[in-house]
Parts: C-alpha cells; sequence; structure tokens
C-alpha cells in the first residue's frame, strides 16, 4: 500500500512564520508565495493559508504576484508609482532593487528604440526597472524562449511585449503569453484569446486612420488617384493598406486601375525588379502620387525614380509611413508618424496599473492616432 504524501514538518510554529513572512516584507518591500515557500521549507499551501490569516488581521496587502505591507492611509503616493509593489528602491535610487519588468521587441535599431525610450520613461515614474529583450518579427520560439529567460532567471512581475500574430504558431503563442501569471501588455499588436474571443490588453497606433490622413492630403494636393507599395514583411501592411483602400473609397478617388503592390523586403535579391514593376505601372496608369509604407521602402523608390527621370514631387508625389528616416531622404519625405514614445508610456503606465489593481481591472485596449508631418516629396507636384 502507497504511504500517503504527507507535508515535511516545519521548524516554526505558526505564529513563527507569519513573524519571519513580516520581517521580511520590512526588509524586501514584496515577496511572492513561492519565495516564501521556499525560504521557509513549506508548501504553498501552507504558506496561502498564513498569507490569508495576515490578510485578515490588516497586516499585509494581497498584489498580484505576491504581497507587501499596507500602504499607510496618510501618506500620499504618486499616481503611477502607487501602481506596482514598491521595494523602496525607487526613493533609495538603487533601480536594481526595483521591481522587474520585461520587454521583448522584435527590433531594436528601426521603430522600436523611441518605443523603449517612452516605456523607460513610465517605468522610472512606476518605480519599476525594465529588462529589455530584442527578439524577431516572425521567430515564435525566440519570442517564447526570451519570455521564459525573463520569467526564470529574471523573476519579472510583468510583461510589454510585440509578438508575431499571423499562423497556428503565433496564436498559440499568444494563448501561452494571455495565460501567463503576469500581467501582459501588448505593444502596437492586437489579439484575442479563448474560444469566446477575449480581448488581450493592448496599446496600438490607429494605422488605418494614419493612412487615411496620408490619401486626404494628397488628394487636397489635387491627386484624384493615390497608388499604394508596402513591403510584405510588416506587421501593420494590412491594416495600414485597408486605411488606404477605405480612405481613397470614401473620398470618391479612382481605384480603377490604381497601382498597389505589396511586395518582398527592400533586402530581397528581386526588390529592384519588383520596384521597377511597380513604377512601371504607375506611369501606364496614370498616376501621380504613391503612399509607401516605410521609410526604407519608399527611400529606395525615389532612389529609383530619380534614376528613371521621375521627379519627386513634381511627376510622383510621396508619401511614407513611419517617419523613421523620412526626413533625410532628398527631397525630405512627407510621413505619416506613429507616437512612438507616447506608445511606450501609455503601454507601462497600463502594465502598471494592472500589476497595482490586479487581475479583476477590465481589459483595455487603447488606439493613438498618428499625425502626418507634411514635407518637399508631396506638395506642388503634378496635382496642382
Amino acid at each position: 500500500m502507497t504511504e500517503p504524501v504527507t507535508e515535511p514538518e516545519s521548524p516554526l510554529l505558526p505564529a513563527q512564520r507569519r513573524e519571519s513572512v513580516l520581517a521580511e516584507l520590512r526588509t524586501r518591500g514584496t515577496l511572492r508565495v513561492a519565495d516564501i515557500a521556499r525560504s521557509l521549507g513549506v508548501s504553498a499551501v501552507t504558506v496561502r493559508r498564513d498569507v490569508a490569516q495576515l490578510a485578515d488581521e490588516g497586516a499585509i496587502e494581497r498584489v498580484h504576484g505576491g504581497i507587501r505591507l499596507p500602504r499607510g492611509k496618510a501618506v500620499p503616493q504618486p499616481p503611477i508609482a502607487a501602481a506596482v509593489e514598491d521595494s523602496g528602491a525607487a526613493a533609495s535610487g538603487d533601480e536594481s532593487e526595483r521591481p522587474a519588468v520585461g520587454m521583448v521587441v522584435p527590433s531594436l535599431d528601426y521603430y522600436w528604440p523611441q518605443i523603449i525610450r517612452g516605456a523607460r520613461d513610465a517605468a522610472e515614474a512606476a518605480g519599476v526597472r525594465i529588462v529589455l529583450r530584442g527578439s524577431s518579427y516572425d521567430d515564435v520560439d525566440d519570442v517564447r524562449r526570451q519570455t521564459s529567460w525573463l520569467l526564470d532567471t529574471v523573476g519579472i512581475q510583468g510583461l510589454l511585449i510585440a509578438p508575431p500574430t499571423l499562423g497556428e504558431a503565433a496564436e498559440e503563442l499568444i494563448a501561452w503569453l494571455a495565460a501567463l501569471p503576469i500581467p501582459v501588455t501588448f505593444v502596437e499588436r492586437r489579439a484575442t484569446v479563448g474560444p469566446f474571443g477575449e480581448h488581450v490588453e493592448s496599446v496600438m497606433t490607429d494605422h488605418a486612420f494614419g493612412a487615411g490622413l496620408a490619401v486626404r492630403h494628397l488628394a487636397a494636393e489635387g491627386h484624384r488617384r493615390v497608388g499604394f507599395l508596402a513591403s510584405a514583411t510588416s506587421p501593420h501592411t494590412r491594416v495600414v493598406r485597408q486605411g488606404w483602400f477605405d480612405t481613397a473609397t470614401d473620398i470618391g478617388l479612382d481605384l480603377d486601375g490604381t497601382p498597389e503592390a505589396i511586395t518582398p523586403d527592400h533586402r530581397q535579391p528581386d526588390w529592384s525588379e519588383q520596384l521597377d514593376a511597380f513604377l512601371d505601372t504607375v506611369l501606364t496608369s496614370g498616376t501621380k502620387a504613391v503612399l509607401v509604407h516605410s521609410d526604407r521602402e519608399a527611400i529606395s523608390l525615389v532612389a529609383r525614380c530619380q534614376e528613371r527621370g521621375i521627379d519627386v514631387p513634381g511627376d510622383l508625389a510621396v508619401v511614407a509611413y513611419d517617419d523613421e528616416v523620412a526626413s533625410l531622404a532628398d527631397p525630405a519625405l512627407t510621413a505619416v508618424r506613429p507616437a512612438k514614445p507616447e506608445l511606450g508610456r501609455t503601454a507601462m503606465r497600463l502594465l502598471a496599473e494592472r500589476m497595482r489593481d490586479g487581475p479583476g481591472r477590465p481589459v483595455h485596449r487603447v488606439q493613438i492616432s498618428p499625425q502626418l508631418v507634411i514635407r518637399d516629396s508631396s506638395v506642388g507636384g503634378a496635382g496642382r
């Protein structure tokens, strides 16, 4: 007959265990149940009983992922700093002791640096530190690996992430992220999970609106036909294209025969051929304006126009989407500019509030409007 499994006898009495927990809280600020169980050599069930009694007595507060000492009502907390478990490091300036938030982004050198800076600004105000990991736009396994490292090695208490969203493997990744025992906020990504299509908390640019700004600007410049060129590798191409199409339809622009192309990445060997084919269609259709996603593709298009004797904006007005390096082109490119620093700040604030309020907080999906920055490439050309 199999012997029943029993928990080893704890060397401390229940009252001693609870006093030990309180002493450790005074030192560290916050504790997780798993850490307490490991430190005291008891099961998580035993710790939860002690935690329940301490909470009933008002000696501690439960927070997402652990416990902390109650905050004194007479001591006002800054609105952001109150959103997370404060280890006391914010006051001391010791960043390494602040609660850690993970941030996994697909690029560290294009588009994302400004978002990261915005998130770091808000993290400092919230009394947390960001541990950054670069990953990939489409490598699901690497995104999972980076996230697991943050969970297992750093012990993050929240996560900002921009995961792949297309394909079965990406769906499995998103379900895994949504089920993590810490708050998760998607940045520049939107997704649903489960049989009822529940939303994952997210902060995202209204890319369709941004494309519409570009189309309306070109129409105001006198263009009745606006072409569209975009990279197939961008996760935002579909919604940017939809915004272009819907706005052109709404304001009555001519879409019949208007050039439209979703091309390979500009670094692919056949990019030049794809670009020439698009420009051939532009010329034969009489199109005098195009929206190009993103900056790199737009700059490449303008360079090819110059090689072929097509003047920008005299023969062809060009608007880029992203505004990372559009101002450096010759001529400087009009561009749609997502509010990248604000995306990072807003995402961090949302995450901090969920870390404070716990899983009962309603899911938020925030959409931030981009702006149009008008430069030389789209004004005073053939549309006039």
